[in-house]
């Protein structure tokens, strides 16, 4: 009994594995996700974040927070496309830094109102883009406040159905980037692009899950929809001639566009994919997704 005790407390803290050993994976991933942090400390105290410090944290910790949540969602992806089965293994510490990097976006912004939380939340009321923020920050408390062991066994079926939310969650954290960025959305359209690529996938019947043959048909289809997306946005949200911003995506003397981007991420899951197999020949690679337990959240 004490030793199982023991392997339970071990195996709570983050850079140990479920037998309460240290894993390098963990470790590794735990550096990566405080990384960002520790930079834009960096550039706060030696005075290089610009003329506006905390808009710029501000600023910069959304966009973090976004990037890990598509992290998170694109384990699962990872597990059959790379055949890397350790994927789902670290989706926690990426998604519970999600929600750490959304908490300091909020802090930085009560820090930035001075300090005045009943402004904070009369603006939150009052501006549509700071509303359906909170409500995915809501959301992410969520997600990481039950995403421990104990919470899984306690909810049963219905942990599984509450972290579905987290799609949705990325929707309307993507929609406060859109809304936040006005006619600069370049960045807010990748990743869109990159979220559709993870809800194509997601669509896609089990037995193709792991197949390289989706793979550039994924990275077309994400590429077409972002260009869809950001002729939608600028036709409906600004004053630009969405027609013409569409025709720059088919050229390059523009340098590359949004959804050119989104193909070339997609290429390069396909090329990462093709050199995993190639290295790894023997690894489980001819396993059916049935046998990798394939388990979409």
């Amino acid at each position: 009994m004490a030793a199982a005790q023991i392997i339970r407390r071990r195996r709570a803290v983050p850079w140990r594995d479920r037998q309460g050993r240290l894993s390098w994976l963990k470790i590794a991933v735990l550096a990566g996700c405080v990384a960002p942090g520790v930079v834009l400390a960096y550039r706060l105290g030696m005075g290089e974040a610009g003329a506006k410090p905390v808009t710029e944290a501000i600023h910069v910790t959304g966009l973090w927070t976004l990037r890990f949540l598509l992290v998170s969602l694109a384990l699962s992806p990872a597990r059959l496309v790379f055949d890397w089965p350790r994927a789902p293994l670290v989706r926690r510490i990426v998604g519970v830094t999600a929600c750490c990097y959304a908490l300091a976006h909020l802090s930085l912004y009560v820090v930035d109102q001075n300090g005045r939380l009943l402004t904070v939340a009369s603006e939150i009321v009052h501006r549509f883009y700071l509303t359906i923020g909170f409500v995915a920050l809501l959301g992410l408390v969520a997600l990481a406040a039950t995403s421990t062991d104990a919470a899984t066994r306690r909810m049963g079926k219905g942990w599984k159905r509450l972290h579905r939310w987290a799609y949705a969650i990325a929707a309307l954290g993507l929609l406060h980037y859109f809304i936040q960025s006005k006619a600069n959305v370049g960045e807010p359209i990748v990743f869109a692009g990159l979220f559709l690529w993870l809800m194509l996938w997601r669509a896609l019947p089990a037995r193709w899950a792991g197949a390289l043959w989706v793979l550039p048909l994924l990275a077309l289809a994400a590429a077409l929809l972002a260009g869809g997306v950001e002729f939608t946005w600028y036709s409906l949200a600004t004053g630009i001639n969405a027609a013409r911003v569409l025709a720059a995506e088919a050229a390059l003397r523009f340098g590359v566009r949004p959804a050119q981007w989104v193909a070339v991420s997609g290429a390069a899951i396909l090329a990462l994919a093709i050199l995993r197999r190639a290295l790894g020949a023997g690894l489980r690679w001819h396993a059916p997704p049935s046998k990798l337990g394939v388990r979409r959240i």
